[in-house]
């Protein structure tokens, strides 16, 4: 009898014991690896919510950055870190797209999403040129020319995806020119070399507010404060999501009391004005959907990649 009883005792210990653990996290600073480099946009934004969330819980969040591959030198490395809660990193769009064309093994299920914390909207921008000036006279002039359009992207990235997924609801077809990156396509954009792209605010914002350019259609639900006036995929007939979002995920099989945590850590991060102000002063947008809202999203962006993938490889 009193061996059940140490035994009922032990087990009623660890239980107790179990959610204080969870509610003492981080008992200790919580390293945060950005699978991009130095200055970049992900960069940028996750070491203001590593700040956040240092400030949130008292402890230190050092930024470690390890570039390469597209980010998956680093996502590598991190699916190798103790699923303990005290190693994050960030994902977004590029890693589904990643898989999908055989960069990577990895996926976004290969870890525990916890929470998309930023959103930056994406808008299909114009050069100045003699066949179009708004949305409907592109698609126009692409059905009837069909590769004429000349569209600068990343191959197999983010803008690429956002390309092909205009392409196919609105059944047209674009020529594809590669750049590195968003300050290349922009500026062969404003040079002529390209007809169209992906851009952001703070990428050809000035080209479109001094006239050099033009924001055709944004990728959000609703119209964005810093560009009113441009309408909504959807207003055009086709509600198409095209934004860079970033998440912040844990090792797979980090016990789910330690991602509760984290999660209800970064809520109040995400809540806070301070934090929101500075992410809305680079260019984007604080916000926040749980474990399960994340990867109900991530979930239909990675249906939507094995859907056009075939254009992505091509």
């Amino acid at each position: 009898m009193f061996r059940k009883i140490a035994v009922a005792a032990g087990l009623m210990a660890a239980a107790i014991a179990g959610p204080a653990q969870a509610q003492d996290y981080p008992e200790k600073p919580i390293e945060f690896i950005v699978p991009w480099g130095p200055g970049g946009g992900s960069d940028t934004l996750m070491r203001l919510v590593a700040q956040g969330l240092a400030e949130e819980t008292g402890q230190a969040v050092p930024v470690i950055n390890m570039p390469g591959v597209g980010g998956n030198i680093g996502l590598a490395e991190f699916a190798k870190r103790p699923a303990d809660g005290y190693t994050i990193s960030q994902i977004h769009e590029g890693l589904l797209i990643s898989n999908g064309t055989g960069i990577t093994d990895l996926n976004w299920d290969s870890f525990m999403p916890i929470a998309l914390v930023t959103s930056s909207p994406q808008y299909l921008t114009f050069s100045k040129n003699e066949n179009f000036s708004t949305f409907e006279e592109m698609v126009a002039f692409a059905k009837d020319h069909p590769g004429a359009v000349r569209a600068g992207v990343t191959l197999a990235g983010v803008p690429h995806l956002h390309m092909a997924m205009i392409e196919d609801a609105f059944d047209i077809q674009f020529s594809y020119v590669g750049y590195e990156g968003t300050g290349q396509r922009i500026r062969a954009l404003v040079g002529g070399n390209i007809d169209v792209a992906i851009g952001d605010v703070s990428s050809a914002g000035q080209f479109v507010e001094n006239g050099d350019l033009i924001f055709a259609a944004v990728g959000m639900p609703e119209r964005t404060a810093d560009e009113p006036n441009v309408r909504t995929f959807k207003e055009l007939g086709h509600d198409l999501d095209l934004a860079v979002t970033r998440g912040v995920v844990l090792p797979k099989g980090t016990p789910q009391d330690v991602a509760d945590a984290l999660e209800a850590h970064l809520e109040k991060v995400m809540q806070n004005e301070d934090v929101r102000t500075k992410i809305k002063n680079v260019g984007s947008e604080a916000v926040f959907l749980g474990q399960d809202a994340y990867k109900a999203y991530l979930g239909k962006l990675s249906e939507t990649v094995d859907r056009l993938v075939g254009k992505l490889a091509g």
